[in-house]
């Protein structure tokens, strides 16, 4: 079974388990995995399989499902986000988005880790949730293939993009910062045109809900999703080689300007990061060529 249907079957039961022996027809009551909500959720935690490593070590990998429309949720490492046995910080982030982000961080163990667990806990809301990783051979990614399918022979020379961020210093929550980022590629995949039409809803999309013409009162909870990982709600699609940040460890959300994702212009991209809470932050960015994506972390400390 091919790891990504994997993955979203396992989301996807933790609702579908809640429909069992539920009433049918008029008398049917909406479960809490029917319904979208903008906040007060949780997040789920999220094995999503190990990779070999040349040295004969393992890597697992981990994602993580924030059940939330819009709010955005900071958990420290400590007690509510860790890992055990072992290192309780393995590099995992402590600032979530919403909805499923895959795949989003790794790390090895050794080669002679045989049957052992790895265990990842979110507490969010009193409620702890836990993703195991271990070494079933159910679970094994391969890094020469996308989705069982064989890669192109433009994908296999494909090389990822480099990418290195000046340092930043001096940031107040007045002052904000200015994030310049210097990527490199190889010029593949070669871009080739595409209307906006041809891509396919997916998962994380905004929710497309109305009112009820009839309705006595208006309706409560309805998300309205911003579009942070892409080009701002609304805007174009950024395509080609691209710099997205994100917040990976912080106390509150970031605003970037002109928008989260830019595009490469002379070997270049420059955002404007204007900051609403004092703290230690790890802002993340990702150089993207529409295949493979370097990640570079800036830390920054605002007063």
């Amino acid at each position: 079974m091919p790891i990504g249907f994997r993955w979203l079957l396992g989301v996807s039961l933790l609702g579908f388990g809640c429909l069992l022996g539920a009433p049918s027809g008029a008398d049917a009551q909406p479960t809490p995995y029917n319904l979208k909500y903008r906040s007060g959720q949780t997040v789920q935690p999220v094995f999503e399989g190990w990779s070999r490593r040349p040295d004969g070590s393992f890597t697992m990998h981990f994602g993580y499902f924030n059940r939330n429309h819009v709010e955005e949720i900071h958990v420290p490492v400590g007690p509510d986000n860790h890992f055990e046995p072992g290192e309780v910080d393995v590099g995992q982030p402590t600032y979530f988005y919403p909805r499923a982000h895959r795949r989003v961080f790794s790390f090895s163990v050794p080669s002679d880790f045989g049957d052992q667990r790895v265990v990842w806990t979110l507490t969010v809301r009193g409620e702890k949730l836990q993703a195991v990783g271990w070494l079933d051979s159910t679970w094994e990614t391969g890094a020469n293939s996308a989705g069982g399918r064989r890669l192109s022979d433009e994908a296999a020379r494909n090389t990822a993009p480099t990418i290195a961020v000046d340092p930043v210093s001096g940031v107040t929550v007045q002052s904000g910062a200015t994030l310049s980022a210097r990527v490199t590629d190889d010029g593949l995949p070669v871009q080739r045109e595409r209307e906006d039409g041809d891509r396919r809803p997916g998962s994380n999309d905004p929710p497309t809900l109305q009112a009820d013409p009839d309705a006595v009162e208006a309706p409560h909870n309805v998300p309205a999703v911003p579009n942070r990982r892409g080009s701002g709600a609304g805007g174009p699609r950024v395509r080609g080689l691209r710099v997205s940040w994100i917040v990976w460890r912080g106390p509150a959300g970031v605003l970037f300007e002109p928008s989260s994702t830019v595009a490469v212009e002379d070997g270049q991209a420059v955002v404007t990061a204007t900051f609403t809470t004092p703290g230690d932050y790890v802002l993340r960015a990702e150089a993207n060529d529409n295949r493979l994506t370097t990640k570079h972390d800036v830390t920054v400390t605002v007063r």
